[in-house]
């Protein structure tokens, strides 16, 4: 995780300090390249706080650390997992400029619970920022994430998946939230293997009809 430990949000769900974050360190990406070669790492994944403090959102940041990895680890795959950059274009563009394999921005939860568990951020603007990562006419893949059970019901998690496929999202993962405090949002519903698979079975059905293949996803939702 780079940028610092410091979120300049306040997601309910996340254990991850609030306030206002301390200068961020133009010598980190250099260090996270030196890491990654040490480590000898085949793939990486880079994530972030936060940084709604920066002109940027740590743009710059992300961009630097993709490029001087690369540099020290000829060969090296890199997954970013970027904040929403408060849907800023230029800053989103230049992470995709510096060609990670994988862009992931996850979109946690459903709409109806953005308010309670996400309130710093917008689900439209989430949907636009993984759609617009595609935009810049580089080959990129994208990912994004779900959480259940903070009381989404099986309606919203796959208008969910649907609106993922609509905004041409390669990959998305479903996991377990789990509170990580008491001051946490609590644990509406654990989901057993069995709902995961059948939610997998509904993923891969949206992702062939959004290819042309299958019915529209109101069909999934009605039925």
């Amino acid at each position: 995780m780079i940028l610092g430990d410091v979120c300049t949000r306040a997601c309910k769900f996340c254990a991850v300090k609030t306030g206002l974050p301390p200068i961020y360190d133009l010598n980190e990406p250099r260090r996270i390249a030196s890491a990654v070669k040490k480590l000898d790492l085949k793939y990486a994944v880079i994530t972030s706080v936060d940084r709604d403090d920066l002109d940027d959102g740590g743009a710059f940041i992300f961009s630097e650390t993709i490029r001087l990895s690369r540099e020290q680890c000829p060969g090296l795959k890199i997954e970013v997992l970027i904040p929403d950059f408060r849907g800023s274009i230029s800053a989103l563009r230049r992470v995709v400029e510096a060609r990670p394999d994988v862009l992931g921005h996850n979109i946690e939860t459903v709409p109806r619970l953005y308010p309670e568990a996400r309130a710093g951020a917008r689900y439209k603007r989430s949907l636009e920022h993984l759609a617009n990562a595609k935009s810049f006419g580089f080959e990129i893949m994208t990912k994004s994430s779900l959480m259940l059970g903070l009381g989404e019901s099986r309606e919203e998690i796959i208008q969910v998946l649907c609106d993922l496929h609509e905004a041409t999202v390669d990959i998305a993962t479903l996991g377990q939230y789990l509170q990580p405090t008491r001051d946490h949002l609590p644990v509406e519903k654990f989901y057993t293997p069995q709902e995961f698979s059948e939610l997998r079975e509904i993923g891969l059905f949206a992702w062939l009809q959004a290819r042309g293949f299958r019915p529209a996803c109101s069909f999934l939702i009605q039925s």
